[in-house]
């Protein structure tokens, strides 16, 4: 059981400089997530031009909503070429199709998610990443989907570790931060259900009492 708190931020919603907007094609990583964590990750440039605020932001780990779009035609393989991360020999175009009884299919494409903005010194990177773990059971891949982000939190610095255990574990436990925090009506984009969150109560195990979010996120979800 970790001592760190299970609940970020104040019941009202984010805090300056909270939200902040990322956007960009999910591009392919160190291929780690999934192979040596059990945690797949979306990958995203991480561009000065396009997110000049991440120079100054401090590594660590995030929290907030995604958003996924189909593929942009050739803008996956523009940002491999660029050399912000990867390269482009798995792009693919497709994305997953959200199960009829899963909760987030009432909001197509959004989802709550965790992500590491940093450079992973477990790992020892030489180059900072984005990388986001949509909070979200998908069947396959989705490189090249389009996808955006709003960052609500910041959950806490990056950190080595003693072993891969314990870096799975404090991961697993972001990603409880990051439901809980999440499932408020002030952290939850307005008319949605704090449901989509998917925290569970401590005592039943269930998903918790539903409310009716009131964050505007218009840019997120495409709204004008």
């Amino acid at each position: 059981m970790s001592s760190r708190p299970s609940i970020v931020g104040p019941d009202a919603g984010p805090e300056q400089p909270f939200p902040v907007m990322m956007e960009g094609p999910v591009i392919s990583g160190f291929g780690r997530g999934s192979r040596e964590l059990g945690i797949p990750t979306a990958n995203l440039p991480v561009d000065a031009e396009a997110t000049p605020w991440i120079a100054d932001c401090i590594s660590g780990v995030y929290f907030g909503w995604a958003v996924l779009e189909a593929a942009r035609p050739g803008e996956a393989a523009a940002a491999e070429a660029k050399g912000t991360l990867g390269d482009n020999s798995k792009i693919v175009s497709k994305l997953p199709a959200a199960k009829d009884d899963d909760q987030s299919s009432a909001v197509a494409g959004l989802y709550p998610m965790v992500m590491s903005i940093g450079f992973n010194p477990f790992y020892q990177n030489t180059k900072r990443t984005a990388e986001v773990h949509i909070l979200h059971p998908f069947a396959h891949d989705f490189y090249g989907a389009h996808l955006r982000l709003a960052i609500l939190g910041y959950i806490r610095p990056e950190k080595d570790y003693a072993s891969l255990d314990a870096l799975v574990a404090d991961i697993q436990f972001d990603c409880v931060v990051a439901r809980q925090s999440l499932a408020r009506p002030g952290w939850t984009p307005a008319g949605h259900s704090t449901a989509l969150a998917g925290a569970e109560t401590k005592d039943s195990g269930s998903v918790a009492d539903a409310q009716t979010g009131t964050l505007v996120l218009p840019w997120l979800l495409g709204q004008s």
